[in-house]
């Protein structure tokens, strides 16, 4: 890790293992922030960036389904008004989750969206959604799509009656006793209603904050609000990025994930909901929500077992869980500061999984 850090693979990280349900590894390396060369700190605050779409948006989707008030097979056309009369009508919620919905991975609409008033930008970033093309025929095979989960956050909220931040957090991280998973809102109305409720624990320390890219069109280094453009643009919440956290919390959240894969009784989620999520269809690598290893050339490197699941984060966030080796690695850093240019993280993964799992191995 020191040497990654020495490399320029990133100016900081938190690096935490846990094999066998205990955290045998949870150390910080190099800076948090570049300018005032602040260190970072295991409880440092990242940007998880498409983290939010396993660890929020999908869970979500799960509580939902476990609520019967939504169905994987329940088709667009029946829950979003909007949509009917699109080819996204016929899209099912499952293929959101499985990226098999033909949508394409990314449309930059920041563009056209931040130069509309912010009341008008959510609504106008989804009908832009809905008016793109597909790239190919609904289950007809794999795209990974971040407009995929601007529709599923669009889905929790119609089903649920809650903004994705609001049930993602009442119904996920606060019966779980996790306070650092959270969303950051943009808008000051909503920050002094976040400030109101202590529960959510959204405004933090700015100095806990991991700095992330030097934006070109915020004219400023990112700290304390979603990189992701499209979130910023939608006020910081939507459910392919927006989410917050420290290696602890996303390692809290997954450590309850494995307890049921394992057997164990929780009131999280369902035990055989959850493994229905993580279950393959097809030939895809992606489960529901979650991502598994590359046959090869995995950013989970040679040992993770096919039942792992994992994610990656464009910021440089990563996690990897194992339950057949009862191993979670929880890798989060800064990679992208101050240029998302740096691409050197895609060779240390691999790296850092193999050599994490030959010394649990000696």
């Amino acid at each position: 890790m020191q040497r990654a850090v020495n490399s320029e693979v990133f100016p900081g990280a938190v690096l935490l293992v846990s094999y066998m349900d205990e955290v045998i590894f949870h150390e910080p390396f190099g800076l948090a922030d570049i300018g005032s060369g602040q260190l970072m700190k295991t409880d440092s605050l990242f940007d998880l960036a498409s983290l939010t779409k396993p660890l929020a948006t999908a869970l979500c989707v799960m509580k939902l389904v476990e609520r019967r008030v939504l169905s994987v097979d329940q088709r667009l056309g029946l829950i979003l008004n909007e949509s009917r009369g699109t080819d996204k009508a016929d899209i099912t919620v499952d293929q959101l989750l499985r990226h098999t919905s033909g949508l394409p991975a990314h449309r930059p609409f920041y563009e056209r969206v931040v130069g509309t008033p912010e009341p008008l930008r959510r609504g106008f970033m989804r009908q832009l959604v809905l008016q793109e093309p597909l790239v190919a025929k609904p289950g007809e095979k794999q795209v990974y799509s971040d407009l995929g989960y601007i529709l599923l956050a669009w889905v929790v909220e119609i089903v649920s009656g809650y903004q994705l931040d609001q049930f993602a957090c009442k119904q996920i991280y606060e019966p779980a006793g996790i306070r650092d998973l959270f969303f950051m809102r943009i808008d000051k109305r909503s920050q002094v209603d976040c400030e109101k409720n202590k529960s959510r624990s959204c405004l933090k320390n700015l100095r806990r904050f991991v700095s992330t890219e030097r934006c070109p069109w915020r004219k400023k280094i990112v700290r304390g609000e979603v990189h992701d453009d499209n979130a910023w643009a939608v006020g910081g919440v939507d459910g392919h990025a927006g989410l917050f956290g420290t290696a602890s919390a996303v390692w809290r959240l997954l450590i309850e994930l494995m307890h049921l894969l394992h057997g164990r009784e929780s009131g999280l989620i369902d035990r055989e909901l959850l493994k229905e999520f993580l279950t393959k269809k097809g030939s895809g690598e992606m489960v529901a929500g979650f991502d598994t290893p590359s046959l090869s050339g995995s950013s989970a490197g040679r040992y993770f077992s096919s039942e792992s699941v994992g994610h990656l984060g464009f910021t440089g966030t990563s996690f990897w869980m194992d339950p057949l080796k009862s191993l979670i690695v929880v890798l989060l850093s800064n990679r992208v500061h101050p240029s998302r240019e740096n691409q050197k993280i895609k060779a240390f993964r691999p790296e850092i999984h193999d050599m994490i799992v030959e010394v649990l191995l000696e």
